[in-house]
């Protein structure tokens, strides 16, 4: 029987402040590591990978559209001159582009045997007014924010637990979002095909993101996978607040304008990314914790709590059973766990 443990022992449900000092710009060395991050060609992505490229990480870059993901790769090279990073086309929103990357990595396609870390961001924010569906008649942002990656991680996952050692646990990070805390919207209606509005959409499906994120590192442990799953915020991350980089943040005068107005409570896309780095890298955290910045929409990242519905064990198995229907496959717990020698 699966184990269920009492949600304020298991989680970290009060904020704390940070087990000790983490500066972005002096992290850990994680030379001979390889992190894969979805939607890595701008934004929270991008300057996650430059950041985890500077400390010696071999990253692959991935994202649906062959020209920014180039773009992205020429950036982060001429920014950090001795970074290791290859691409990888990949559409979290289709289930065959997800299928067919994670053989690549699987496949052995790229520098390095090992995946040490997969960072789920890739995600729709500006939701379209009206409900669209993928080719496959899924609600388009669920899918994209969710749904998608919760079948990568799956794809990944054995992979990742054949790179487990002594030193090291593989980890996947998922992208969550204070916008949970402004709407406690129990995704009982997870496609919205009963009522569809675009704010809903994206915070509904960042509660189901941040319930499989928590949920899943209750079931690797459960089934002795090596594998941590931890969710984490950028808090108030936008691109006027953001440096300049050619062919990934490229803000117009207004929106530069924009962004200084909004000073006292957003950041750049760059520290926001800070929060999701040290989630993927920090060994002092443990699987199934929260983090986001100290003051919630800024700040250096710290451990802090879910939405109540986000954490609720009923509500979290609710959501992965229908993420296994939707998405028609379960995850390889027992195959992942036997593959790294559990």
């Amino acid at each position: 029987m699966r184990r269920e443990a009492c949600p304020q022992a298991y989680l970290r449900l009060v904020t704390d402040p940070a087990p000790a000092v983490w500066d972005p710009d002096r992290l850990p060395d994680q030379t001979g590591r390889t992190f894969l991050i979805t939607g890595a060609n701008a934004g929270l992505g991008y300057f996650a990978s430059e950041q985890l490229a500077r400390a010696g990480a071999h990253v692959i870059l991935s994202g649906r559209n062959p020209n920014k993901l180039a773009a992205a790769h020429d950036a982060l090279e001429a920014r950090v001159p001795d970074a290791s990073v290859q691409t990888l086309l990949l559409d979290v929103s289709n289930v065959g582009s997800i299928r067919a990357a994670a053989a690549s990595v699987r496949g052995g396609l790229f520098k390095r045997q090992r995946l040490d870390g997969v960072l789920l961001n890739a995600g729709i924010v500006h939701t379209p007014r009206q409900r669209e569906t993928t080719r496959d008649g899924r609600e388009l942002v669920l899918v994209t924010n969710a749904l998608g990656h919760f079948v990568l991680a799956a794809e990944l996952l054995t992979t990742m637990s054949k790179s487990a050692s002594r030193t090291w646990t593989p980890r996947m990070v998922w992208l969550g979002s204070m916008s949970t805390r402004m709407g406690a919207y129990d995704p009982v209606d997870i496609q919205l095909e009963r009522g569809y509005a675009a704010w809903k959409a994206y915070v509904q499906s960042k509660v189901v993101v941040q319930a499989l994120g928590i949920e899943a590192d209750l079931r690797l442990r459960d089934a002795g996978v090596p594998v941590e799953s931890v969710v984490a915020h950028p808090g108030y991350s936008i691109g006027g607040r953001t440096p300049r980089v050619s062919g990934v943040n490229e803000p117009s005068a207004w929106k530069r304008l924009k962004g200084g107005l909004q000073a006292p409570v957003a950041q750049s896309k760059e520290r926001g990314a800070a929060s999701l780095v040290r989630a993927l890298i920090d060994p002092e955290i443990s699987g199934g914790e929260y983090w986001g910045p100290r003051h919630l929409t800024r700040g250096l990242p710290v451990r802090q709590q879910p939405s109540r519905t986000s954490s609720d064990p009923a509500v979290r198995r609710r959501i992965w059973e229908t993420c296994e229907i939707l998405s028609g496959m379960e995850w390889p717990l027992q195959r992942a766990a036997r593959m790294a020698g559990r």
